[in-house]
């Protein structure tokens, strides 16, 4: 019997390989036509704007199969406010959010694209649950790993956009994201966007790790344990910052829409070809790229999607890696918003959550920092255009 989700797999576009003027092809996730799939204004979360009450924000959220359902973990802010800064790293000024302390609410659908909350279960970083974090809890992975998940997010340890070391990982497990545990946080260093493999690759055990403004991988000494008791292995998480040097598995900087940063995306999923690890980048997208998705001119700044294969018994080894992003922010609710749907960050599309289901990606990410949107494709397409066509 067909179920809501294979009907939604069946209508999800299955990508595309665009043949540039410069004789580069590049490759285009699908938007699904539901987009956003999750908004704000659903679960009620707002925020103020002086006499005014507008929409607050859920996104960048985790995505995983339960029982044939599809379940998010997106954050969710309200209550906040937009402001903006100069960076004088980068020589420009940037959008903000302030006053606000994120929180994890699971969503669950089955169709994958209408969701609805999963009781009033709520994961928060507050001081109400522990004292570890104080400041919110971002940007949940899900990595499915035996017959539980592990779910590995960012613990806010300073106000948001406050200060620098300000992101802690943060570790949780469950089997039904009802009754969901807390582990603690890597207490040592500053690091984001945490990914461990779903399981051991022969006798090791990797995890992907940012630290600014590169992707690492490296091996866990003590396996899933490392992470399910990280206070104990403190010695071992300083190892791993010590030699972050050598770790690196993503550069930024070797492609203009890298040329910032590059970080970990979603769960790596295990192809028959190798680790497909979807990723974010961020610098400049070109106006030739730009009008592949309809825009008139390039973007200064933006947050993009890419690709790469890693090797299945040795993963530090990259088969392929996307030369162009296969996604950029380009929709009014990516990209500078519109007055249907407002942004309060422009220019952003962050993976995080992703599974594949009869034969299609279903990737989930943040729009704009405030809306969760699903993009697609046909698997192989995707693996062909890595190994063959780019």
């Amino acid at each position: 019997m067909k179920t809501p989700l294979d009907g939604t797999a069946e209508r999800l576009g299955e990508g595309e390989v665009v043949r540039l003027s410069s004789r580069t092809n590049l490759f285009k996730l699908a938007s699904c036509p539901n987009n956003p799939v999750v908004k704000p204004q659903e679960l009620g979360l707002t925020r103020r704007d002086k006499t005014k009450v507008l929409p607050g924000s859920v996104f960048n959220p985790g995505a995983e199969l339960l029982d044939g359902k599809v379940v998010l973990t997106p954050r969710c802010h309200k209550n906040y406010e937009k402001a903006k800064f100069f960076d004088s790293r980068l020589g420009k000024e940037r959008v903000y959010l302030k006053n606000y302390v994120s929180e994890i609410w699971p969503l669950v659908s089955e169709d994958g694209i209408h969701f609805t909350r999963m009781g009033t279960k709520v994961i928060r970083g507050d001081g109400t649950e522990h004292k570890d974090f104080l400041y919110g809890i971002e940007d949940l992975r899900i990595i499915r790993h035996g017959e539980r998940f592990l779910l590995v997010g960012c613990g806010k340890v300073k106000p948001p956009f406050r200060g620098e070391n300000a992101d802690r990982l943060a570790i949780y497990s469950t089997t039904d994201f009802v009754d969901i545990h807390y582990h603690g946080i890597v207490t040592f260093f500053d690091s984001r966007n945490g990914v461990p493999f779903p399981d051991f690759v022969d006798q090791d055990f990797y995890m992907l790790l940012r630290f600014h403004p590169n992707t690492h991988l490296e091996r866990l000494q003590e396996g899933p344990e490392q992470l399910l008791n990280p206070g104990r292995h403190t010695d071992m998480w300083k190892e791993i910052y010590a030699r972050r040097n050598d770790t690196i598995l993503l550069a930024s900087g070797d492609y203009p829409h890298e040329q910032e940063k590059t970080g970990p995306g979603p769960q790596v999923i295990e192809t028959h070809a190798g680790w497909l690890l979807l990723y974010h980048a961020v610098g400049e997208i070109s106006s030739q790229i730009a009008s592949v998705y309809g825009l008139s001119q390039g973007i200064d700044r933006a947050y993009s999607i890419c690709a790469a294969l890693l090797d299945l018994e040795h993963p530090e080894k990259i088969i392929a890696r996307t030369r162009l992003p296969i996604y950029i922010p380009s929709l009014p609710w990516e990209l500078h918003g519109s007055e249907e749907h407002p942004v309060d960050v422009p220019a952003v599309v962050f993976p995080v959550g992703a599974f594949v289901h009869h034969g299609k990606l279903f990737l989930y990410c943040g729009a704009g920092d405030k809306y969760t949107v699903l993009l697609g494709c046909t698997l192989e397409t995707l693996l062909d255009y890595l190994l063959h066509f780019q």
